[in-house]
């Protein structure tokens, strides 16, 4: 559906609060009144007995008779006096009670107010991620990734960017550590560079050791928890050229070496781990052309590629598992990625719908919480997919501490009306995708769906019997001309607002449990094929100055956090204010 449009809680608190004013006004010019009539009543009196006793006096002898007229005059202009002040008072005495119940009535009225909000579990993990690649810079200190190359030997399918400098993030790490604990970032989601690591010969880099400790250390100095994530697509370029990248089974081993020294030299502090950061985009993308290293795949190389990101994971998660977490007590899994997918045509196509998501997220989901690949995928692909030992399945079950999911989209899926007539992935989902016209776009051409962010948390909870969930990827792209348009970015906050209601209506129904949030991007970066034409950040980077500004966003995410999500309405909100 698409987004709805209702007044702002603030624009409602707003109104009370006028409301609130008027009839303090009211009362205060009510009493105000009623004190100047009983003060004039009073005064009359006074002046009164002062003239009846001067006249008394000077005609005590001769109008004796005329005195006793006076007095009774005198005394009546007293009674007149005490019943309008008993009057006075009794009409402020009323009201001061119905003042007293209208206070009543607005105060149960704002508590139903604030009830019509959401709230998070006390525990709720509220963070931003970013990439290595995608933000660091500093190329000079470490060793070449398959998207350097990839960027330089095809410039036009990176619009011709690179990640040379990017965000200047290696050279800037206090600054944009202040610049979370302003934005009141409770976590941050950062990837490992492979390559700097591991450094240009191959061995252990002291140097890119001692740049992510500085990180850790700075960002639990400013009380903001680290989840770190081992491979987020910048393989060394030595692996590719030597040994075929993750076509090859040496990467798996390599890739298993390279966690423990991560392992060894971060895991004292650190205590959340990501082996992979969505495998279904390094097998598709990667081996299709669109990213690199952009090596175009046979209709074998996917699940190939695929197979061994799996085995790389379940590889260092026995590591991590037998050599470290029982002295670190952190928590390891992993991150795929998942868009969900309503039938066209509810019955005719639920079956391309389910397909499309197990093709997608099962693809890498199952095998490690149900021990091997999806029945549908065995039976469409045959023996191109390839086949885990006995050992390899029980190395992969239960290898992952929490399901991380990256979720940005929805789509419509349909059967096609004819058979696909090219082979590989694609062809084996054989699902066409479509959108609603009354779905919103976003700057990458992706459908504004948040119902179906519900729709797939829920699905995992049913297919996965509920496991622990962590929003680990959640943003938008929208274009930005010029800076104004940038820092006013009302669109990416109501598209954070409207997945948040999402996720908080799931949490709420008691079927998921969702325990964490991370809102892509921390700031404007490097956008992998778009380069830095597609803007993502709840902070704008200018990138020739790389001065960083926070957006309309980031401050409405901050209060959103302070709030522990208490700025996101309900959807049928309780709240009696008009408009609500």
């Amino acid at each position: 559906a698409p987004l709805r449009r209702q007044e702002h809680p603030l624009l409602s608190c707003a109104r009370r609060e006028k409301r609130t004013d008027d009839n303090r006004r009211s009362k205060f010019n009510t009493s105000s009144n009623q004190v100047t009539t009983m003060s004039s009543a009073f005064a009359a009196e006074r002046s009164l007995l002062l003239r009846s006793r001067v006249v008394r006096s000077r005609q005590k002898e001769s109008a004796k008779s005329f005195g006793f007229v006076w007095v009774v005059y005198g005394l009546m202009w007293l009674v007149c006096a005490v019943a309008v002040g008993y009057v006075g008072l009794n009409e402020l005495e009323s009201s001061q009670r119905l003042q007293s119940d209208d206070d009543t009535q607005m105060f149960e009225e704002e508590a139903s107010c604030r009830e019509a909000y959401h709230s998070f579990p006390e525990d709720f993990v509220w963070g931003a991620a970013t990439s290595s690649f995608q933000i660091e810079g500093g190329r000079d200190d470490r060793a070449d990734s398959i998207w350097d190359t990839f960027c330089m030997k095809n410039p036009e399918s990176c619009n011709g960017d690179n990640g040379n400098i990017a965000c200047d993030h290696y050279h800037r790490v206090d600054q944009d550590v202040q610049l979370m604990k302003e934005l009141g970032l409770r976590a941050y989601r950062f990837s490992i560079s492979w390559p700097r690591i591991m450094g240009k010969d191959g061995k252990r880099n002291e140097k890119g050791i001692e740049f992510y400790n500085h990180l850790i250390d700075e960002l639990l100095a400013n009380n903001i928890e680290p989840w770190i994530t081992l491979y987020h697509w910048d393989l060394p370029q030595s692996l590719e050229d030597e040994h075929g990248g993750w076509l090859g089974r040496f990467t798996v081993d390599a890739f298993t070496e390279y966690s423990r020294i991560c392992f060894q030299s971060f895991g004292d502090r650190v205590k959340h781990w990501i082996t992979m950061n969505e495998s279904w985009t390094v097998a598709v993308n990667g081996y299709n052309g669109i990213h690199a290293p952009g090596h175009y795949a046979s209709a074998t190389e996917t699940y190939i590629v695929a197979h061994h990101l799996l085995l790389a994971h379940a590889q260092a998660v026995a590591v991590y598992r037998s050599e470290f977490q029982s002295r670190q007590k952190g928590s390891i899994g992993i991150s795929n990625c998942g868009d969900f997918r309503y039938p066209a045509t509810k019955d005719v196509d639920d079956e391309a719908a389910e397909r499309a998501m197990i093709f997608q997220l099962s693809w890498f989901a199952d095998p490690i919480w149900k021990g091997d690949y999806p029945e549908e995928m065995k039976k469409r692909i045959g023996d191109r997919l390839p086949r885990f030992t006995d050992e390899e399945k029980a190395l992969l079950l239960g290898s992952s501490d929490f399901f991380g999911l990256n979720h940005y989209s929805s789509l419509l899926a349909s059967e096609p009306a004819e058979p696909p007539t090219y082979q590989g992935y694609w062809a084996d989902v054989n699902v066409d995708f479509s959108s609603l016209p009354t779905w919103p776009k976003n700057d990458m051409g992706w459908s504004i769906v948040p119902d179906g962010c519900r729709e797939l948390l829920e699905w995992i909870a049913r297919r996965y019997n509920n496991p622990v969930v962590y929003m680990t990827e959640n943003g938008v792209a929208f274009p930005e001309t010029d800076i104004d348009i940038a820092l006013k970015d009302v669109s990416r906050q109501s598209y954070l607002e409207e997945y948040l209601r999402a996720c908080a209506e799931a949490i709420l129904e008691g079927k998921v449990r969702l325990r964490g949030y991370f809102a892509w991007s921390l700031m404007d970066n490097f956008e992998w094929q778009f380069g830095y034409s597609k803007r993502f950040g709840l902070v704008r980077v200018e990138f020739d100055t790389l001065r960083r500004t926070p957006k309309q966003s980031a401050l409405w995410y901050r209060k959103t956090i302070a709030k522990n999500g208490g700025t996101i309405a309900l959807r049928n909100g309780t709240c009696k204010t008009p408009g609500r």
